[in-house]
């Protein structure tokens, strides 16, 4: 499988690197990228081919990963329509929906629409992913093996979803590191040190989610578990309930949806302004 990349910043280079450790061959990978800095950064750390233009080479491939910026991405596109004939084109780009990417590409449509989260730079992401009705199951496959060179992957049925996808996965690590300092912080006010409240944040968050990871009980069995009739679990909790949190996280991610659907507009449009 012979794929390039349209774009070679962070997500890119995660994947490259991924993909190189699964065994992915450096001469099937291909990087178009506008930066001489970033060129002689893939060259130098993956030893695949990189060019500064879209030519006949990096356009004989079997896939084709969109990873610029979702505003560049209509001007990035404008050499490739008219020279697909049988890739597949994968979107990594946030937010733009496939039917104005189609329209860029004069209608192409063997698309997919693919959602990563930052922990994709460590391996241990997780996608989102839609196809169009036309992307076959071989297509699938082929995507599904490339995004799982950073972590995991769902796909959805409907691709109004990736709103949802992007408020829970996209920015939940964001979500994470905001819980994160507010932990780190409680411990401080408690009298920690600031190096020791980091850590026991840390650590603690790393060792539940890998525990519930691992666990066949769901994370609300889990919690249950860990708190004890009386005790300071239930009273910390008991005071998170009655601040509304769970509220407070529904209301949330659904801003992050409706913004995301919003943008998914706005990027959208064929003009400039």
């Amino acid at each position: 499988m012979k794929i390039t990349f349209l774009g070679g910043g962070n997500m890119a280079s995660a994947l490259i690197g991924g993909m190189l450790r699964q065994g992915f061959a450096a001469a099937d990978i291909q990087v178009v990228e506008l930066l001489q800095a970033g060129r002689e950064r893939l060259q130098t750390e993956f030893g695949v081919r990189v060019v500064d233009g879209l030519d006949a080479q990096a356009l004989d491939c079997d896939v084709l990963v969109l990873a610029v910026k979702p505003q560049q991405m209509r001007m990035a596109l404008a050499p490739v329509v008219g020279q697909l004939v049988r890739q597949l084109v994968v979107s990594i780009a946030a937010g733009l929906r496939l039917e104005d990417l189609s329209r860029w590409l004069g209608g192409y449509t063997t698309l997919v629409r693919a959602m990563p989260n930052t922990p994709a730079l460590v391996g241990m992401g997780i996608t989102g992913l839609y196809a169009d009705q036309s992307v076959s199951d071989a297509g699938r496959a082929a995507v599904s093996r490339i995004m799982q060179a950073v972590g995991s992957s769902v796909w959805l049925d409907d691709e109004a979803q990736m709103d949802a996808v992007t408020a829970i996965s996209g920015s939940g690590p964001a979500y994470v590191f905001y819980f994160i300092e507010a932990l780190q912080a409680a411990g401080e006010n408690l009298g920690l040190s600031a190096e020791t409240a980091r850590a026991l944040a840390l650590e603690t968050m790393v060792g539940a989610a890998t525990l519930a990871v691992r666990s066949e009980d769901s994370a609300a069995v889990l919690r249950e578990r860990v708190t004890s009739k009386g005790g300071t679990t239930e009273a910390a909790l008991r005071s998170m309930a009655g601040d509304g949190l769970p509220a407070i996280i529904e209301r949330a991610t659904a801003a992050a949806a409706a913004r995301g659907a919003e943008l998914g507009v706005q990027l959208g449009r064929d003009d400039t302004d």
